[in-house]
């Protein structure tokens, strides 16, 4: 398989197509090499419009998400080039690898400590210098380190904890996928004031949970 041909279909077919416009985050995808950022295992699809499983049978959350998935999130993130981006749920490490090329500098947190070995070996060896991994519960976020410009959940969750809204800076967005299978949104939520947030809800999509976050009392009748 030509991987710069399979790129590019990936780009024009599956991204393209969901809304995904912006020039930068476009050229970005063809910069930033998504099967060095795959499991050997399964390179093969690095380029299909799927989840991508980066462990076993037995972990079936942890994945890459699907590229439009990414690339939409990516695009909705708006990154600049000063900016300060807390990312949870580090997987492979390509996200984490795609915001540190438009930021500053990026902390992802991965709570599986195979997973969170593996990502800092693909993004050494893909030249990311500004990412850092850490092996750790991102739940609570870093509050000693913010405020953070941007705030990807690289996964779904439940509801958005207040406790990583207050680490956004006044203009700063926090993204995630919001909801319960089968109906979640994407939401881009906006700190606009010391106390006061706006949040949009652009697209729909359903992604895995990602751990640690609480999720809704379950009642049975």
């Amino acid at each position: 398989m030509n991987n710069d041909i399979a790129r590019f279909n990936m780009i024009e077919q599956q991204i393209r197509p969901w809304e995904v416009l912006d020039g930068q985050v476009l050229s970005l995808l063809s910069v930033v090499k998504r099967e060095d950022f795959a499991p050997m295992a399964h390179k093969a699809l690095a380029f299909v419009d799927m989840e991508i499983p980066l462990k076993d049978a037995s972990h079936p959350g942890q994945v890459m998400l699907a590229p439009r998935v990414e690339a939409r999130f990516l695009q909705n993130a708006a990154v600049q080039s000063t900016d300060k981006v807390l990312e949870i749920g580090t997987g492979s490490g390509y996200m984490a690898a795609l915001l540190a090329h438009q930021a500053a500098s990026v902390i992802s947190f991965e709570l599986d400590p195979t997973l969170a070995l593996q990502a800092r070996a693909n993004l050494q060896a893909a030249g990311v210098h500004n990412v850092e991994v850490r092996q750790a519960d991102g739940c609570q976020g870093a509050p000693a380190e913010g405020p953070f410009d941007v705030i990807m959940l690289s996964g779904s969750v439940p509801d958005v904890p207040q406790v990583l809204l207050n680490q956004l800076s006044i203009g700063g967005r926090l993204l995630a996928v919001v909801g319960e299978d089968p109906v979640m949104r994407a939401s881009v939520i906006t700190r606009t004031a010391d106390q006061q947030w706006q949040t949009s809800e652009p697209w729909d999509t359903v992604a895995p949970r990602l751990q640690g976050f609480p999720e809704h009392n379950r009642f049975s009748f």
